[in-house]
């Protein structure tokens, strides 16, 4: 495997399981030092170790997410845990808050946009100036398949993600010419903490749906988050690849 991001420094949110481990594991076999945020002390300690023990580099923060106040402090502090610099950034983290909207209190509705819009947005405006200051930089945002089409039960979570694919789109348009690529991957039913919280049925039901007709595994999405985020992708900027096993083409 190229060890091609040796050198540059990738914040993942939401990196203590699933997706985020996934990515951040990946990430740092490339030979990126890789920023391992989560809530939970004994999972980033499991995936600081796994990172170290094949050989990488990563630190840890524990923080929970949800507001400006947290998205500056964590912008702070992987700035200097990078030794000065974040060069990749992946907004990962999310909450998946479902049921009715007649049944959606506002505290849940500030949860979902707090977490899966607005840190973004704040890590990314405190990020991405100096990444486009050194010319070269990359964000991967997390979506879902949900941003795209109508799902019962979704309507939250669904609109969040809408809005970050928006926000991909206008950071690619603002910060693309300075040397700073901002993509996103759309995933479908993915194998995390997030999903075990959905009933089985719902997500196999989801998963049928697709060509690919089963579930994925976080490697999977970690694969197109890391192409995404690396040189290999060096034309493409203001997109959200559907990582979802064909569900877009039905």
């Amino acid at each position: 495997m190229p060890v091609d991001l040796k050198d540059r420094t990738a914040l993942v949110t939401g990196s203590t399981s699933g997706i985020g481990k996934a990515t951040a594991i990946a990430l740092a076999a490339r030979g990126a030092h890789v920023l391992v945020v989560g809530r939970n002390a004994e999972r980033a300690g499991r995936v600081v170790a796994e990172i170290e023990g094949g050989g990488g580099r990563a630190s840890s923060r524990l923080t929970t997410l949800g507001d400006l106040e947290s998205a500056q402090d964590l912008a702070r502090w992987a700035t200097e845990a990078g030794d000065g610099h974040v060069d990749i950034l992946v907004n990962n983290a999310g909450v998946a808050l479902l049921g009715p909207s007649d049944a959606a209190t506002e505290t849940e509705f500030d949860e979902t946009f707090g977490l899966n819009v607005k840190v973004p947005f704040f890590l990314v405006a405190a990020l991405a100036p100096a990444m486009a200051e050194r010319g070269w930089g990359s964000i991967v945002n997390v979506s879902t398949m949900v941003a795209s089409f109508g799902q019962p039960g979704m309507a939250m979570y669904g609109a969040s993600r809408a809005a970050l694919e928006l926000l991909t789109k206008a950071w690619a348009a603002e910060y693309g010419p300075r040397g700073v690529r901002v993509n996103a991957v759309a995933p479908g039913p993915t194998r995390t903490r997030m999903t075990e919280g959905i009933p089985d049925e719902m997500v196999n039901q989801l998963a049928g749906l697709a060509p690919a007709g089963r579930v994925a595994e976080p490697e999977e999405l970690a694969s197109a988050i890391v192409f995404l985020a690396s040189e290999d992708a060096s034309f493409i900027h203001g997109v959200t690849v559907p990582v979802d096993g064909g569900r877009a083409s039905t």
